[in-house]
């Protein structure tokens, strides 16, 4: 593993074995020493050699003895004296001072030069003349007793510990005993304190931050392998500790603000330092452009199906609170808090008071923004219709005019009301804003049975029940006729046995714009279909087919009171179908599967009163030819 190292406001620092100067800072010169002793006798002599950090150095030298300067422009120096020594490059700064000692004793106590912390540093006990054994003291307090003059301390710190020696020597006068000088060790701060550093300073939550644990070796401790371990308050970040000087955190949110701080170490765990703690302030943006969507997107639902909610916002950061609101409503509808830019409701199977304005409304402790009002509109489909008939009751009287009614009680209008009489569909009405369709019916025979109505708003066909009713008098596929058009001057030639000169007719009734006398309206909206009614279709599940014809032909007769006189009657015509009559005409509600026999009412005119009734009666056709068509029919004979 290769050393990895930061380098702030300090001479320089090296990353693997380059030295690496620093930006805006000159870096330190330093000293080496041969031999390493920084304790001689007096009589010894050692060499000095200044290096920066761009070894070997280049140019003139500045040596410096007590702070005095040398005349010495080399790069390395002999020196003898005691005294502070220091040189400096012309690309560095002076050195730190190295304090030499040649001592005239008889015995010292050596340490090398130079010394960092958690070095393990080799002491030695020397002698002028040859001694036996040797006693080592740290702070006056034996720590090795030995035959040899060498000790070795493990891991030293910047303690200022004080050390000397002992060594027992042969004498003139038996064995001596001496003692060294006091030696406090020079050890140099391996590295500085580490200095935390955040990138950027003042960050954005949400977005990532880059922790540094800086510092930096020394050139002459290049080797050493630190690592780094990064806090916030008491509790280790990231994986713990790791050879790399830096920890990248991916998202910083408002609750990360607080104290940091970092640790670095020697891999042997025999030098840690630790940084001051910063405080880191995250910054919180408020949130911004808050909008509400909604699906479907127009917010055109159907009862029963779900709405779905989505609330963002174009800005913001951190915790965000969503809550989402209908127009006329106290309590909110319901709220999330969650790190994202958007969150949904869904309001499952909407009914019709679910219908209105929405809104939402985010916050990040900043204070609510609301978003623009959406309105969400409901489509209810029909309920099963309500038919009703007025008068009411279960009989009525061929004549009587009877009003149908069918009446859907929920259902979004347009809808389209249908009415049927024996699973036949009589007819059609548009309801375009709601509360029911009803007509006329003009009751035969015929009309004696079940009927039924249908609603569709284009969600789907409702039936009502079937209402049974009774209808009594005469049939209306036989139709009694009034024979018109007699003068009394033909009745009184003719007598008892004259004939009469008959004629049928035919009314065509036209309803325009509304229901024709079969009830089927004058259009057919597109969106509707018309379900279909046969006795075999439950009325509740009707199939669709073609909608009625909008014009039917009725046959109208109408009589004349020729006075209560003697009656006869006689068939005087039969009516059929003709292919291309039913070809060109709509299909009525009842089918002819008989030809129909239409008779006459015949009174036995007298002489004396036949001039007058036939000016009357000529009169009347008159009036009637304008709304009738006549059919000529044949004569048969009369029967008295």
């Amino acid at each position: 593993m290769r050393p990895v190292v930061m380098c702030q406001h300090q001479w320089y620092c090296y990353s693997e074995v380059t030295p690496v100067a620093l930006v805006g800072v000159t870096p330190k010169a330093f000293l080496l020493l041969n031999p390493p002793w920084s304790t001689n006798f007096n009589n010894d002599r050692v060499t000095l050699t200044c290096r920066d950090s761009l070894s070997p150095a280049q140019g003139d030298i500045s040596w410096y003895h007590n702070d005095h300067l040398l005349d010495n422009k080399s790069e390395e120096i002999q020196i003898h004296k005691t005294g502070y020594y220091k040189c400096k490059t012309q690309r560095s700064s002076p050195s730190d001072p190295v304090h030499m000692d040649f001592l005239p004793d008889k015995l010292i106590i050596q340490a090398p030069h130079p010394v960092f912390e958690g070095d393990d540093v080799v002491l030695r006990c020397r002698g002028r003349e040859a001694t036996s054994e040797t006693v080592f003291y740290k702070n006056k307090k034996e720590i090795r007793k030995s035959y040899i003059s060498n000790f070795t301390l493990n891991s030293v710190s910047r303690d200022n510990d004080k050390y000397y020696c002992t060594a027992s020597r042969k004498g003139f006068w038996g064995v001596r005993r001496d003692i060294s000088k006091l030696l406090t060790i020079q050890v140099q701060e391996l590295f500085p304190p580490p200095v935390l550093t955040a990138r950027p300073s003042q960050p954005i939550e949400g977005r990532p931050v880059t922790l540094k644990c800086e510092t930096w070796l020394p050139p002459q401790r290049s080797y050493i392998q630190l690592q780094f371990c990064f806090f916030r308050e008491d509790q280790a970040l990231g994986s713990g500790w790791s050879s790399s000087p830096e920890l990248n955190l991916p998202n910083m949110w408002s609750e990360n603000s607080g104290s940091y701080w970092c640790q670095a170490e020697t891999v042997t765990h025999h030098v840690r330092k630790r940084s001051l703690r910063s405080q880191i302030h995250v910054q919180r943006i408020p949130v911004s452009d808050v909008n509400l969507e909604i699906q479907p997107p127009e917010g055109q639902l159907i009862e029963g199906e779900n709405l779905l909610l989505i609330c963002s916002v174009a800005n913001g950061t951190g915790t965000v609170t969503f809550s989402w609101h209908r127009e006329g409503t106290v309590r909110s509808l319901g709220t999330k808090t969650q790190r994202s830019l958007s969150a949904e409701l869904q309001i499952l199977t909407v009914k019709e008071h679910d219908a209105g304005r929405y809104y939402c409304a985010a916050d990040n402790i900043h204070g609510p923004i609301v978003s623009k009002l959406i309105r969400v509109t409901l489509r209810i489909p029909v309920s099963h219709p309500v038919f009703t008939f007025h008068p009411t009751g279960a009989q009525a009287i061929v004549g009587d005019v009877l009003e149908l009614r069918c009446e859907a009680q929920r259902g979004s209008p347009p809808i389209l009301y249908w009415f049927y009489h024996k699973n036949v569909t009589l007819g059609s009405i548009l309801d375009p804003f709601g509360g029911g369709a009803s007509f006329n019916l003009t009751l035969m025979a015929e009309h004696s049975g079940n009927f039924s109505c249908g609603a569709d708003n284009g969600l789907g066909v409702q039936c009502s029940e079937m209402v049974t009713l009774s209808v009594t008098g005469p049939s209306s596929n036989k139709i009694t006729l009034i024979t018109e058009g007699v003068t009394a001057g033909l009745l009184s030639i003719l007598g008892l046995a004259a004939t009469a000169a008959l004629v049928c007719y035919f009314r065509t009734q036209r309803n325009s714009g509304g229901l024709s006398t079969t009830g089927a309206p004058s259009y057919s909206p597109r969106e509707f279909k018309e379900p279909s009614r046969t006795s075999n279709t439950d009325p509740q599940e009707p199939t669709y087919s073609e909608p009625p014809d909008p014009m039917e032909q009725q046959p109208v007769c109408s009589n004349v009171d020729l006075g209560e006189s003697n009656l006869v009657y006689s068939q005087i015509c039969s009516i059929q179908d003709t292919k291309e009559n039913s070809a060109n005409s709509p299909k009525k509600h009842w089918e002819h599967k008989e030809p129909e026999v239409i008779y006459s009412e015949l009174k036995k005119a007298h002489l004396d009163d036949s001039a007058g009734l036939a000016i009357n009666q000529d009169r009347d056709l008159e009036d009637a030819a304008e709304n009738y068509e006549n059919v000529p029919c044949a004569l048969s004979a009369i029967d008295n």
